[in-house]
């Protein structure tokens, strides 16, 4: 059986073709939030049930 944390992790290979839609600069994952950070952007992509939401009005501001 599948661990429900494994089901949500993005797919390593995705995550390497994805680029922040605004700067189109690469992403790092985060783990601990389970988000796509754009450094450029200063923002933050949630990853719902293993699918990033790369839209920026559900991105959330890094300080």
């Amino acid at each position: 059986m599948t661990d429900p944390i494994d089901r949500a992790r993005p797919d390593p290979k995705l995550l390497e073709l994805l680029v922040c839609p605004l700067t189109k600069t690469p992403l790092t994952y985060d783990r601990e939030h389970n988000e796509l950070v754009s450094k450029a952007a200063r923002l933050a992509f949630p990853i719902r049930d293993g699918i990033p939401i790369m839209l920026a009005s559900e991105a959330r501001e890094l300080d």
